[in-house]
């Protein structure tokens, strides 16, 4: 049955009736701000197809590399966080700020606060996608999976996002005429506060020019960081502001209340707390504390509740119009998008138990798992909020109801056709990664083996996408044909409500306690249940907003202060040493060709990976790793011992025609490495940021940085020439890179530096000799150590003397 308190608290509030607790003041005028909102519905559908189109023409490439042409702007490791940006910050985040600033001024009665700033924040959230659209492709880049854009752009993204947007959403808050806070304004609220905090806190940067910074954070840290921005990102920028989205969209498609408002609460405050803590998940069997990992699978697991108590809200406020889904191309968007958050929100802590995502992680079963969210649930939300505004927002009719269904039908089968091969991907990969022989052996040692076992899927995710892409053609066609019916003129009605008091007397509408004793409080305790007091806080927009804070800052201090105070989570490793010069250039080369998009640099302790790979990463080896570079995906092999395992001309050759070196290879051409000259003048600069950082290079480290890197550049040239490659080539990035990957993983096994004489310990004291138990009489027990025996303290050295294993890692 549909729980709610009142009316107010189920339906959106322009079909509220007056707020009892509202003192009735002056009455008022005011004009919806529409053009905004107009405007960002257009921009959410213009980058929405840029988006898709960039995600096709990647997919394409990793079944043919050879349609990047060898141009380095059109290479899949730079172009494919321009489609996962596209996706998420260009159509994701013009699509929610279109639903938000459309429902506030409605949930408010009252107009955004200040039209200049609504302006302010469009054109300026465009010149970052705009700005990311022009930096990612040549290359500049942090490094960081969702989190790719250079400090700049950061710094624009955190005016526009709270100096603008935020400002002025608040600002609305507090000149609102309907003091009840809707369900919908909760989710708006976390999504503003939470992605703030994220967004600073994970992009903290040492600039090294206008085009480059180095994160603060460096291995173990920088990877916690990251996982709690990444996974939280997802949280709180595609999922909260959707669920808010749905809670006021779905009731005005659909006509019915929502279907619960006590289970609008739960699912609210147990979102907003739980979610927080899942990120580790994404680091299990890494170096990551295995305790922190464990934690996050556990309110992954959690949260699986909630997030199905969010759905089945959804679902059931279709009760009683059911009917309507038949006919209404909207509530059929609805219903898909809500139907994959629920298989989204159920896959999510399935992945994160840890047998679960032995197997899954770094295969295509996350990428299958994304999708299903950001297609299914992020898109068929989108698609259903503009086919609902459309003729709202142009005043017209929608130019083809057909071609809405159609949409519809093309949508759902382009994302099933591309999710379901994927997750076949995704499994066959896992199960070839870990497959061993009776023998102990790795029954696949050629890592290309397992690339082209997925091909045929590949292929089949591309008529998919193509599908989906078709459809959100169509619409676009829809769109544009009804925005060209529009009216000259558009209306612009006038709405008045009366202002609220600045003072309320609050009415206690505290439930009666029945009975005494045992009864009391079983009556206090049911009251409670009924979330009465809840009320109150939907009132108050700052409390609201300031237990939103509390709720995430405690979820995340409790793990991100032990990470980073306690030592023993990152135990040193003697011979680890910073990076030369010329490997920090080659390192930065790596990141900017977006080399992590298909290389892992983290060997987990499991057979089948120490097999194929080598010794098992330790925390240590990354302490100086600004960023990290642990990787989510393994399309190419993982490259944490690849240092020493071939040589400079393989991999020169390697980079040039990765195909011919590797037959089936799906690695794109990177010819013009060998082209393009080495910036040895910025080394210093990089150097001295990184001694901002506390890496332990020297004043006279950073002076001589470009000469020290030319000599080792020379070395690296004279080895190719000398095993017959071409000579001349000291000056190239490639060999910069080559540096790089022939340093990964060797320190390990390096003797650690020589340190201060130690003196020789005192002489021991002499122990009387302990008889052979042997030779003992039956009778006399024989000695045993104390139980007490003295153990000897833990080292922070760690040391290895396994070597990598031989086995070929092969290439993709």
């Amino acid at each position: 049955m549909t729980e709610v308190l009142d009316s107010s608290a189920a339906f959106p509030a322009e079909h509220q009736p007056e707020d009892a607790h509202r003192l009735a003041g002056a009455l008022q005028t005011y004009r919806y701000d529409d053009k905004t909102v107009r405007a960002f519905l257009v921009a959410t559908y213009v980058w929405g197809i840029v988006a898709f189109l960039v995600g096709l023409y990647v997919a394409v490439q990793l079944v043919w590399p050879q349609t990047s042409f060898g141009l380095e702007f059109l290479s899949f490791g730079r172009l494919r966080p321009l489609h996962t940006n596209a996706a998420i910050f260009a159509f994701a985040g013009n699509a929610l700020f279109a639903a938000i600033y459309y429902s506030t001024q409605r949930l408010c009665k009252a107009r955004m606060w200040s039209d200049k700033l609504s302006r302010a924040h469009f054109w300026g959230w465009q010149l970052i996608i705009v700005s990311a659209a022009l930096t990612l492709p040549l290359g500049v880049t942090q490094g960081k999976e969702y989190a790719e854009l250079e400090w700049p752009i950061d710094l624009m993204i955190a005016v526009v996002w709270l100096g603008f947007f935020g400002v002025n959403f608040f600002m609305t808050l507090k000149n609102r005429r309907e003091r009840h806070l809707y369900v919908a304004l909760w989710f708006y609220i976390a999504t503003i506060v939470t992605v703030t905090v994220l967004h600073v806190f994970n992009n903290l940067v040492v600039p090294a020019g206008l085009f480059k910074s180095y994160s603060i954070y460096a291995g173990v840290q920088d990877a916690f960081m990251q996982w709690w921005y990444g996974h939280n990102a997802v949280a709180f920028f595609l999922t909260t502001p959707f669920l808010g989205l749905m809670y006021y969209f779905l009731p005005k498609a659909a006509e019915r209340p929502v279907f619960s408002y006590r289970l609008s609460i739960v699912h609210f405050w147990s979102l907003v707390f739980l979610y927080i803590w899942a990120g580790p998940h994404h680091l299990h069997y890494t170096a990551t504390p295995d305790w922190a990992s464990t934690l996050g699978m556990l309110f992954s697991l959690m949260l699986w509740m909630p997030s199905w108590g969010g759905m089945i809200n959804g679902l059931l406020t279709l009760r009683g119009a059911w009917n309507k889904v038949t006919t209404d191309p909207v509530l059929k968007f609805f219903v898909v998008g809500i139907t994959f958050y629920g298989m989204s929100t159920f896959e999510g802590p399935l992945l994160s138990i840890k047998s679960v995502n032995a197997l899954s992680h770094y295969t295509d079963w996350t990428i299958a798992h994304v999708h299903a969210g950001a297609l299914g649930w992020n898109g068929f939300m989108t698609f259903g909020m503009i086919y609902w505004m459309l003729p709202r927002l142009f005043q017209t009719k929608i130019w083809s109801p057909k071609l809405v269904n159609a949409h519809v039908w093309l949508g759902t089968i382009g994302i099933l056709l591309y999710v379901i091969p994927i997750y076949v991907a995704g499994i066959t990969q896992g199960l070839m990664f870990r497959a061993i022989t009776e023998a102990g052996q790795l029954q696949y040692p050629d890592f290309v083996e397992t690339v082209q076992a997925i091909r045929p899927m590949y292929m089949l995710r591309i008529l998919g996408g193509t599908t989906f892409l078709a459809g959100a053609l169509i619409g676009g066609l829809n769109f544009f044909m009804t925005w060209r019916s529009r009216p000259r003129v558009y209306e612009e009605p006038t709405h008045s409500a009366p202002a609220l008091a600045k003072h309320v007397a609050i009415v206690d509408a505290r439930p009666e306690v029945l009975g005494t004793g045992i009864v009391a409080a079983a009556s206090r305790l049911a009251n409670w249940t009924t979330l009465w007091w809840h009320r109150g806080w939907e009132r108050l927009p700052l409390k609201f907003t300031v237990l939103v804070i509390v709720a995430v800052a405690v979820a995340s201090l409790f793990e991100i202060i032990p990470t980073f105070l306690v030592r023993s989570n990152v135990p040193t490793i003697a011979s680890v040493k910073p990076y030369t010069p010329l490997e920090l250039a080659g390192r930065d080369i790596y990141l900017a060709e977006g080399c992590y998009n298909c290389h892992s640099q983290m060997i987990r302790p499991m057979l089948a990976e120490t097999k194929r790979y080598g010794e098992y990463s330790k925390p240590g080896e990354f302490v100086y790793d600004h960023p990290f570079q642990w990787g989510s995906r393994r399309i190419g092999p993982d490259l944490a011992r690849e240092g020493g395992r071939k040589s400079d001309l393989w991999h020169y050759q390697h980079f040039l025609a990765p195909g011919e070196v590797t037959q089936g290879s799906i690695m794109p051409p990177y010819a013009w490495l060998s082209d393009q000259d080495t910036d040895f003048g910025s080394i210093a600069l990089r150097v001295r940021a990184m001694q901002a950082l506390g890496v332990p290079y020297t004043d006279a480290d950073r002076a001589g940085a470009s000469e020290s890197a030319k000599v080792q550049a020379g070395r690296i040239a004279a080895n190719i020439a000398q095993q017959g490659g071409p000579p001349g080539l000291e000056q190239k990035k490639v060999v910069a890179l080559i540096a790089y990957v022939q340093r990964l993983g060797k320190d390990l096994f390096e003797p650690p530096p020589p340190g201060p004489a130690v003196p020789p310990p005192p002489p021991a004291a002499k122990v009387p000799p302990v008889a052979d138990p042997a030779t003992m009489p039956a009778t006399q027990p024989a000695a045993t150590l104390p139980a007490t025996a003295p153990v000897a303290p833990p080292t922070t050295t760690v040391t290895s003397t396994t070597k990598p294993a031989n086995a070929e890692g092969g290439n993709r």
